[in-house]
């Protein structure tokens, strides 16, 4: 039983349940719309009947192509007696009569009552929001329809252009952590970085302000070094599992990295697995701490096109280390990053092996 709430930015988990017009739906084919589930316990509970008063108030929301609604009842009198029941398009119910469903998302307490709150999910069904039940009730649904006013509109059906194949994942950073991030760089400051290249069989350092012009500072506070670690391991590696099957079980540095408009800050085309000293580097992380405050410094590949991708803050951009990628030219502002590598148990091997090519 899980004790407390998915928080956000987390992957909801998938699961398979019972509805009035399924046996076994499958949750995760929900995905592509904004989804809300509230956790009701059953439909005569007061509070609960005033949540579904409230959404029904706002029916017109519930279409299945922008938002649709689960609620969630532990009832099974709320089945038999057809006290509440599925209105397609957009409302559904999940009768969580066993209470996995509920035990799953932090909703089920010890005593077995029903901690009463609403998920958001985005369409990739990571959590945007959870929103506990309150008094007064009718708090809850303003609370949720403020929400969904600010949710962005999802693109229509279109036409696919060539894209490099990439992750672009928001939320795994919350602004305080990146404002901490920012904070410790510039208490600390940033040390020339370079890059790594093969000299007579070893890997060596190198700088070449034509090449690259970046800093780096290593976060060496222990506290904010596993925050930064708990919200990779939660956020986002479940989602490079999910698009790459990849199982990642290591990461590279953990550091804040600063392209500087003052000095130019840039990296030139390379790919950051190409030395012995960096094989066995699988999946790089462009994690943005202060998107939208400086101008230029987007990444692009330029394999897949001139497209320029980037992230809203705390968003990552991951990607194969083998793609060819650059950062382009802050030509105002500040850009810091969160830049770690991925890898696994076998690329692991392979850099134990190849310790002995590295330079000094």
């Amino acid at each position: 039983m899980r004790a407390t709430a998915f928080s956000v930015g987390e992957p909801a988990p998938w699961f398979y349940c019972r509805t009035q017009l399924k046996e076994r739906f499958c949750f995760d084919t929900i995905a592509g719309r904004y989804v809300v589930i509230s956790f009701l316990g059953s439909s005569v509970d007061p509070t609960s009947i005033k949540i579904l008063e409230g959404v029904q108030t706002h029916r017109r929301r519930f279409d299945d192509d922008h938002v649709c609604f689960f609620g969630v009842s532990v009832d099974p009198e709320d089945e038999k007696l057809g006290r509440i029941q599925d209105s397609i398009p957009g409302m559904r119910v999940i009768w969580d009569f066993d209470r996995s469903v509920s035990s799953l998302y932090g909703a089920l307490q010890v005593d077995g009552s029903i901690r009463q709150m609403t998920y958001i999910l985005d369409p990739a069904l990571r959590v945007l929001a959870v929103i506990p039940v309150e008094e007064p009730t009718q708090s809850h649904i303003l609370s949720l329809m403020r929400c969904l006013d600010n949710l962005p509109l999802l693109e229509k059906a279109h036409a696919a252009t060539q894209q490099a194949p990439v992750l672009v994942i928001p939320r795994i950073f919350e602004p305080a952590l990146c404002k901490a991030l920012i904070r410790y760089y510039d208490d600390h400051g940033g040390q020339e970085s370079g890059f790594m290249v093969e000299r007579q069989g070893k890997t060596i350092q190198i700088t070449d302000h034509n090449h690259k012009q970046r800093r780096d500072c290593t976060i060496e506070d222990e506290a904010l070094s596993k925050a930064c670690t708990r919200r990779i391991n939660s956020r986002l590696i479940p989602e490079i599992h999910k698009a790459f099957q990849f199982n990642t079980t290591r990461m590279e540095r953990c550091m804040v990295a600063c392209y500087s408009s003052e000095e130019g800050g840039h990296f030139f085309r390379h790919r950051d697995n190409t030395t012995k000293g960096t094989a066995h580097r699988r999946f790089a992380v462009s994690l943005f701490l202060n998107s939208g405050e400086y101008d230029g410094g987007a990444l692009n590949f330029p394999e897949f096109g001139k497209a320029l991708y980037s992230a809203p803050t705390g968003g990552a951009v991951v990607f194969s280390c083998s793609l060819l990628h650059e950062a382009t030219p802050v030509i105002r502002g500040r850009r810091y990053m969160f830049l770690p590598f991925l890898y696994d148990e076998t690329a692991h091997a392979v850099r134990e092996e190849n310790l002995p090519f590295l330079g000094k």
